[in-house]
């Protein structure tokens, strides 16, 4: 049940072999893929981003589909555009050797081929760790070092912090701030969280995309395809309990009344909601219950029609604040809003050349703390961190006046739209080692309940919620085949 990455990706790989009905209590397919209406015109709302493209053609040609015909995507040469206080910027692009060309402009020769070094060895992370551990069903030291020769475990640094590994390898502040960053897109902090998450930097020098329809349309498709399979999708269909016979799974509730009969239910939504009895009190010892201080990052997210003044955006932009580690002290340290974000901006008009100082789209985000400790964000909060992030992009060259409403997502309304979260959008935070062999693998404790989404194993983002889903759908095929 829940119709995002990770159910949707199950749906279509156990469609043609058995009877499957996806609940979803919102109006459409997507989870955390949505979309908000500035002025007339709709914009990304939550992921932005389209990389690993590998594992979508992988399961729509499962699915006797093809992802090329389905979903239209544009490639970017520019992954992203980087932004600092002093007045400089630097472009990441697709072509390696280009994006060491201008970090060479950037900080000088020796940087550039600091850069080329760090890529061969973020290339080895993701290589070592793509089969035995990216599609695994659950997290497993012991399966790392039986499949991978364990010399060639050294290189993906897991007792390092990435902070401290990016020191080592740039001396440029503004480039340990930039790939630092990268942290940040599993909900984590670089000054804690491993240096394996490096081998992000080279998901995206495999390739960036952008749906020209919105990432709306590859949740549509993959539902579509899955449709055509056989799936039965049940929109505005609200879980309220997990029903169990015996410690088994009988199937479900829905807040309507209804019961529907099922021998397996696969829960794609967050795992908090299970621990918290919010599916019923049979179930939530069906895993672990993690610590709040073990909770991701969240966000504040503003969606808007603007003008600007200043430097020329691309399609992804960030802006750093100076201090980065008075930023992620804040966020998880003290649980609380920094006072000057890092901000990102995701500029889809960009896409088709719109000028400076146009009428454009704009989705911007920073990051904030979940909602722990009962902290709330009301409207007064919400407005002090506009403007601070307003004033930073103009202190970085960057002048945004927004043109009518915006619309504003805080923790709080996160946690809202995803039960059990407590607003954190990436499960658990991945700090120290052995966090990513904590979190949640497909199988629970109870027979016949599974879990796929970005709370689970391998981990949050749409290419790893979909991993989550494809291993669920192998090992629910495997399971009912030996009963």
């Amino acid at each position: 049940m829940g119709a995002g990455a990770g159910g949707l990706a199950a749906a279509v790989l156990l469609a043609r072999d058995f009877d499957v009905t996806v609940f979803e209590r919102a109006a459409a397919p997507g989870g955390k893929i949505r979309q908000m209406d500035v002025g007339g015109g709709l914009i990304d709302a939550g992921p932005t981003v389209f990389t690993m493209r590998w594992v979508f053609e992988e399961l729509f040609a499962a699915a006797g589909a093809s992802f090329s015909e389905a979903v239209q995507l544009k490639s970017l040469h520019t992954i992203a555009r980087h932004f600092w206080r002093d007045g400089s910027s630097l472009d990441l692009s697709a072509d390696r050797q280009q994006s060491a060309d201008a970090i060479g402009a950037f900080a000088g020769s020796e940087e550039a081929q600091n850069f080329l070094r760090f890529c061969d060895q973020t290339r080895h992370i993701y290589e070592t760790l793509q089969n035995p551990f990216m599609r695994a069903s659950k997290p497993s030291l012991t399966r790392l070092v039986v499949q991978r020769n364990p010399l060639a475990l050294i290189g993906i640094n897991p007792f390092e912090t990435m902070w401290t590994a990016l020191t080592k390898r740039f001396r440029d502040p503004r480039l340990r701030q930039l790939f630092a960053r990268y942290a940040t897109y599993c909900g984590s902090s670089p000054f804690a969280a491993p240096a394996t998450l490096m081998l992000i930097a080279h998901v995206e020098q495999e390739g960036v995309w952008v749906a020209e329809n919105g990432m709306q349309s590859l949740a549509q498709a993959i539902a579509d395809v899955a449709e055509r399979n056989g799936a039965v999708f049940r929109y505005e269909s609200h879980i309220a309990k997990i029903l169990l016979n015996d410690r088994r799974i009988s199937g479900v509730a829905l807040s309507s009344g209804e019961a529907v009969a099922a021998d397996v239910v696969l829960f794609n939504g967050d795992p908090g909601a299970l621990t918290a009895g919010l599916l019923g009190g049979t179930v939530c010892n069906a895993i672990k219950k993690p610590h709040d201080t073990m909770l991701s990052q969240s966000a504040i997210t503003f969606a808007m029609r603007a003008h600007s003044n200043g430097d020329d955006l691309s399609v992804h932009n960030v802006f750093f604040a100076e201090d980065y580690r008075s930023e992620f002290d804040a966020v998880f340290g003290e649980r609380r809003l920094p006072q000057t974000p890092t901000t990102y901006v995701f500029a889809p008009d960009r896409l088709d050349n719109t000028e400076s100082g146009s009428d454009e789209r704009l989705f911007c985000l920073v990051n904030a703390p979940p909602t722990t400790n009962n902290v709330e964000f009301d409207e007064k909060e919400l407005e002090l961190c506009r403007t601070r992030m307003i004033d930073h992009l103009k202190t970085c060259g960057f002048e945004l006046q927004p043109v009518g409403t915006v619309a504003s997502t805080s923790p709080t309304d996160f946690a809202a739209m995803f039960p059990g979260s407590r607003g954190a959008l990436y499960g658990m935070a991945n700090h120290g080692w052995r966090a990513a062999f904590q979190r949640p693998g497909v199988r629970t404790r109870l027979k016949g309940l599974y879990l796929a989404g970005g709370g689970v194993h391998p981990g949050p983002g749409v290419p790893m919620a979909t991993l989550s889903g494809m291993a669920a759908a192998a090992v629910i095929k495997a399971d009912c085949a030996l009963t």
